[in-house]
């Protein structure tokens, strides 16, 4: 499923949570240098410029620089096209 995690302490409700009842997880990150993700949300073409995306960015760089990639699967997708970044999570879920 799908979601933005960006504070540690939701983070380890929700894994705690899911690790109470069972479910395994695989927490992957699809990473992006801060210009890379200014240019994607310049150039979205169903919101460019996204003032709510736009907020997220140094969040996003805070986590990661202190606890986000210690937790997941990072996938450094700054070079990637989506198809490409999709089949990294299939094989690393597959293997």
């Amino acid at each position: 499923m799908p979601m933005t995690v960006l504070v540690e302490q939701y983070w380890r409700e929700i894994s705690t949570g899911l690790a109470h009842h069972a479910v395994p997880v695989r927490h992957f990150v699809l990473h992006a240098d801060q210009d890379t993700l200014r240019g994607r949300i310049a150039g979205d073409i169903l919101g460019p410029n996204s003032p709510f995306r736009l907020t997220y960015l140094e969040p996003y760089a805070e986590a990661a620089r202190t606890w986000l990639h210690r937790e997941a699967e990072v996938i450094d997708t700054t070079h990637l096209t989506p198809a490409q970044a999709a089949l990294q999570i299939a094989e690393a879920v597959r293997s």
